[in-house]
């Protein structure tokens, strides 16, 4: 018997998160209400406030699970690798999140453009440490003259905001291609010649 109603409230918990998930990526944190969230996982309110006591929790509870998934592909950036193909095989990584969880990416964005209320400790903490571990190798790499002189920083900048933007203004991208344009396989070759180019060593030198 407690088998069972632990399974059965691990099942609404993760209809709950799935439901808050395309609800906030739609409305915004503050669009977004709980009856809108109970109605998309089939439950009623009360039994939505059983799992999580406020809009404020549920939201909580998504960031949460993002971070580690939204860290991950700047994490596998290998000091050991080829520098040029390290890189770019970060934009790909990012760029098959935006394809593959456009959700999550607009709701991350959602709490950045809020001013990041709920995640500027980990922005500040894990993120920012995260952005200076990397930056470190890929300045090395640029002292060994193995990829062109950029800010290591902005570079990192330049691939969230050229991977990303293909799931949070989706709806733009694909209203300015038309229906017969599949703009992930597009972007994925246009990126990588823009990168490629961007590193090659010898290219002009940008200060830092």
């Amino acid at each position: 018997m407690t088998a069972t109603r632990s399974r059965i409230q691990q099942k609404n918990r993760e209809a709950i998160l799935d439901a808050a998930l395309a609800v906030f990526s739609a409305h915004g944190f503050r669009g977004a209400t709980l009856d809108q969230i109970a109605e998309g996982a089939g439950l009623s309110k009360p039994n939505l406030l059983y799992y999580f006591p406020s809009k404020e929790a549920v939201h909580s509870a998504l960031l949460t699970g993002l971070l580690d998934t939204w860290l991950d592909p700047l994490k596998a950036l290998d000091p050991k690798g080829e520098p040029v193909d390290e890189i770019l095989a970060y934009v790909r990584r990012k760029l098959e999140m935006a394809r593959d969880f456009p959700r999550e990416s607009r709701l991350f964005a959602g709490e950045i453009i809020q001013g990041a209320p709920r995640l500027a400790g980990v922005i500040e903490g894990d993120l920012r440490a995260l952005v200076e571990e990397k930056s470190v190798i890929l300045r090395a790499w640029m002292t060994e003259g193995r990829i062109a002189q950029v800010d290591p920083t902005h570079l990192i900048f330049s691939i969230w905001a050229l991977t990303q933007h293909y799931a949070d203004f989706d709806a733009q991208v694909r209203l300015v291609l038309g229906p017969d344009h599949d703009p992930f396989a597009e972007a994925g070759g246009f990126l990588d010649t823009l990168f490629r180019r961007l590193l090659e060593p010898g290219a002009p030198k940008h200060s830092d």
